[in-house]
C-alpha cells in the first residue's frame, strides 16, 4: 500500500462518521421528512457542515483522492442549500423557538432544575434561621449596596415604606436588584463547566440573600407584605435563576460524567441544550423587569401583587411542563 493510499485511509477513518451522519440528515430533509428531525439533529447540522468544509479544505490542500474531493464537494453543496439556500421567515424562527425549542430545552434539564430549586430553597431556609437567631448574620450575607439601609436595625415603618413608595430611591433599588439577579443568572450558567460546583454555591448564596431579607421583615409583622412585593416579579426572576443554574449544572454533569464519548463531545452536546435554555432565561428576566415596573408604579394591594406573582409562576410551569410541544404547533 502506497503512502498516499494509507493517508487517504486514515483521513476517511477519522472523519467518515461525520460525513455519513450529515448525509443521513440531509437525505431525510430532501425526502420531505424534515419534521422527523429532533432539536439535537437541527443543532448538529451546522456543526457537521462546518466539519465537512474543513475536511474538504484538507483534502484539496493535501491532494487526496479526486473521488473523495468530489464527494465532499457534493455533500457540502447539498448541506449549504439546506442550511442557507432558503431561510425561513424571521417570524417562523421566533415561533419555532417559543413553541418548540425553548420548552424542549427546559424539559431536557428537568433533573437539574429540581436540584437548582432545591439549592435556592435550602439557602433561603438556612439564612432565614441564621438571621432570625442572630441578626449579625445579615451583614455577613447581604452586601451593603444591596441592603440599602434595609437591615435588622431598620424600623417597621422604614421597612414598610420600601414596599409601597414609588419614588426614585425605590426605582434605584429595584434596578440594582434586577441587575444583581441578572448577573447571578449569567454566572450560574457560565460557571457550570467547573463540574457544577460554583453554580451550586451561587444558587445557595442567592437563596441565602432572600432568606436574610425575609428574616428582617417577618419579625416586624411585614412578612406577607414583603412576600407579595417580591412575588410580583420575584417568582419569574428566581425561577429564571434556577433555570440558569440548571443549564450550568447540565453542562457540569456532562463534563463530570461524559458517558461513552469524550468530555469535549459531551460538553458540546449539553451546551446546545443549555444555550437554548439560557436564551429563554434572558426573555424571562426581561418579563420580570416589566412585572417589577408594574408592581412598583401601579399595584399597591398586597393580594393583587401576590396574585400576579402566582399567576406568572403557574404560567411558566404550564408553558414549560404541560403545554404540548409538537411540530404541528409551527405549521398548524
Amino acid at each position: 500500500m502506497s503512502a498516499t493510499e494509507l493517508s487517504n485511509g486514515r483521513f476517511r477513518e477519522a472523519r467518515q462518521g461525520d460525513w455519513e451522519r450529515l448525509e443521513a440528515l440531509i437525505g431525510r430533509i430532501e425526502s420531505g421528512r424534515a419534521a422527523s428531525l429532533s432539536d439535537e439533529d437541527l443543532f448538529e447540522l451546522p456543526v457537521l457542515y462546518r466539519a465537512t468544509l474543513s475536511s474538504l479544505s484538507v483534502a484539496r490542500e493535501t491532494s487526496l483522492d479526486a473521488d473523495l474531493v468530489s464527494y465532499l464537494e457534493s455533500l457540502a453543496t447539498r448541506a449549504y442549500f439546506i442550511l442557507y439556500g432558503v431561510q425561513p421567515p424571521l417570524w417562523r424562527r421566533i415561533r419555532y423557538f417559543f413553541a418548540i425549542a425553548w420548552p424542549h430545552a427546559i424539559r431536557s434539564i428537568g433533573r437539574e432544575t429540581v436540584v437548582a430549586v432545591g439549592m435556592l430553597l435550602i439557602g433561603t431556609l438556612a439564612a432565614y434561621l441564621m438571621v432570625s437567631r442572630d441578626p449579625a448574620w445579615f451583614y455577613a450575607i447581604v452586601p451593603e449596596d444591596l441592603a440599602g439601609g434595609r437591615d435588622p436595625q431598620a424600623s417597621a415603618q422604614e421597612l414598610k415604606a420600601v414596599l409601597y413608595q414609588s419614588g426614585d430611591a425605590l426605582g434605584v433599588f429595584a434596578t440594582f436588584l434586577f441587575t444583581h439577579n441578572a448577573q447571578m443568572a449569567l454566572l450560574c450558567f457560565a460557571l457550570g463547566f467547573a463540574f457544577g460546583v460554583p453554580t451550586v454555591l451561587l444558587l445557595l448564596y442567592n437563596g441565602c440573600i432572600l432568606g436574610a431579607f425575609l428574616a428582617i421583615y417577618v419579625p416586624k409583622g411585614l412578612g406577607l407584605q414583603a412576600a407579595a412585593w417580591l412575588s410580583i416579579h420575584g417568582t419569574t426572576e428566581m425561577f429564571a435563576i434556577a433555570l440558569a443554574g440548571a443549564a450550568g449544572l447540565h453542562i457540569g454533569m456532562a463534563v463530570a460524567f461524559p458517558g461513552r464519548g469524550s468530555r469535549a463531545e459531551a460538553a458540546v452536546a449539553a451546551g446546545r441544550i443549555a444555550a437554548m435554555a439560557m436564551l429563554g432565561v434572558v426573555v424571562m428576566l426581561a418579563v420580570a423587569g416589566v412585572l417589577e415596573g408594574v408592581g412598583r408604579q401601579v399595584v399597591r394591594a398586597d393580594a393583587v401583587r401576590a396574585a400576579i406573582g402566582g399567576v406568572a409562576l403557574l404560567g411558566w410551569l404550564f408553558y414549560f411542563y404541560v403545554m404540548p410541544v409538537r411540530e404541528a404547533d409551527i405549521h398548524g
